[in-house]
């Protein structure tokens, strides 16, 4: 059967009891399940007390002769929903609401079949008329917010999610996607009051620490970061994407070596992770920087030491291979990169001006050039035109 099938019976009652009495509905604080009970009485007892409850439903008084039109075609669209004829069942619940525009059940099942249909806009109408008709029900509010999260309305998704919250101050999934979705619109304020919420409720939970640790790392907060990530990392040790942003901390913490192992293991579990040689061709590029330097102070220092001079200098230029390696991999994984596009190009650049190769420098701007097609809006855009101008002389 399906879910509403199983669970119709007992949450209808409920539902318009509290809806009717305009009092919030309790919250159960130890289940983290939706608000539905399982049904287990008997087929035709079943249907017998769907009938009787869904005419409490419609609010219908004693002795009052009513149309049940309505709640026969709700329970055919069940009946249809629970065999996969999706079209049929909605046929059925359109014309349920035709003659009673008011049935919040209908809505309700409405959104479940067009969100299992993937067509989340027609879902996210049917769940709004659903909540506007029933404001106390934690599940429309949490699947609302779940269909906007999924078409990227984050705005939308926050406001259907914090209603939720409300609604069940101890339900983990809907403060970790809320804090999911304020994060979207950078809103860290926001994003961080729900994520501390949700680690309160599930501390042992990896996505929770995983979106802190996003949060630190975009107030720059690092230490934090990294912190958060580390204990996502001890909870589920293998998330490529927990490990890629962990290495991200360490970047903007000038920490290279550390960041290069995590990128290297990133792309032993996903080998066309693009993202990953894309910061892996950057973490090549500070340690290139490194390299030449180490390789000057010694040309400085240690003039009667060859050997280690020559050393140092091919390890400098065996790391700016690897940079331009990683940035090129980067761009044939996906060629609308224009990160990677723009990171090849300074890879070119630096090897250009080493060996004084004009047709190094030909690729450089041209790698750039294309960074500037695929995103012309591009942080740093001035910087980028002004280099393109200096070295085009």
């Amino acid at each position: 059967m399906s879910v509403h099938a199983k669970r119709v019976d007992s949450r209808f009652i409920a539902d318009n009891r509290r809806f009717r009495a305009n009092v919030p509905r309790a919250t159960n604080h130890k289940s983290q399940t939706a608000e539905y009970i399982p049904c287990v009485i008997p087929g035709t007892l079943f249907f017998c007390l769907i009938s009787a409850g869904l005419l409490f439903f419609a609010g219908c008084g004693a002795g009052q002769k009513v149309d049940n039109t309505h709640i026969d075609l709700y329970v055919d669209a069940i009946t249809l929903a629970e065999h996969n004829e999706r079209e049929e069942a909605i046929k059925k619940l359109n014309s349920a609401v035709q003659i009673n525009e008011s049935f919040t059940l209908a809505y309700s099942l409405l959104g479940e079949i067009y969100q299992e249909m993937q067509d989340y806009e027609k879902s996210a109408v049917s769940y709004e008329k659903a909540t506007e008709l029933n404001p106390w029900s934690f599940n429309n509010h949490f699947n609302l917010g779940r269909v906007y999260q999924l078409m990227k309305k984050f705005t939308q998704a926050v406001r259907a999610y914090s209603r939720a919250c409300e609604l069940k101050p101890e339900h983990l999934e809907a403060h970790l996607n809320n804090a999911k979705c304020y994060y979207e619109i950078q809103d860290y304020q926001n994003a961080l009051l729900y994520g501390e919420r949700a680690e309160r409720i599930g501390p042992n939970t990896a996505e929770v620490q995983k979106i802190l640790g996003d949060v630190y790392g975009s107030q720059k907060d690092y230490e934090l970061a990294i912190s958060s990530y580390k204990r996502s990392l001890e909870i589920d040790s293998s998330n490529p994407a927990v490990i890629a942003s962990l290495a991200v901390a360490y970047l903007n913490t000038n920490r290279n070596e550390p960041a290069k192992v995590l990128l290297e293991t990133v792309l032993q579990i996903q080998p066309d992770s693009k993202t990953a040689y894309q910061y892996l061709g950057y973490c090549y590029l500070q340690l290139y920087s490194q390299a030449v330097e180490l390789h000057k102070k010694a040309s400085q220092t240690n003039t009667q030491e060859p050997e280690l001079i020559a050393s140092l200098k091919e390890k400098a230029d065996k790391i700016l291979d690897d940079a331009t390696e990683s940035y090129s991999r980067a761009i044939e994984i996906d060629d609308k990169d224009w990160e990677a596009l723009r990171g090849l190009g300074v890879a070119y650049m630096l090897r250009a001006r080493r060996d004084k190769d004009n047709a190094l420098k030909e690729k450089a701007l041209e790698q750039w050039q294309r960074s500037l097609e695929v995103n012309p809006q591009q942080p740093d855009r001035e910087r980028l035109l002004k280099l393109i101008a200096y070295y085009s002389k």
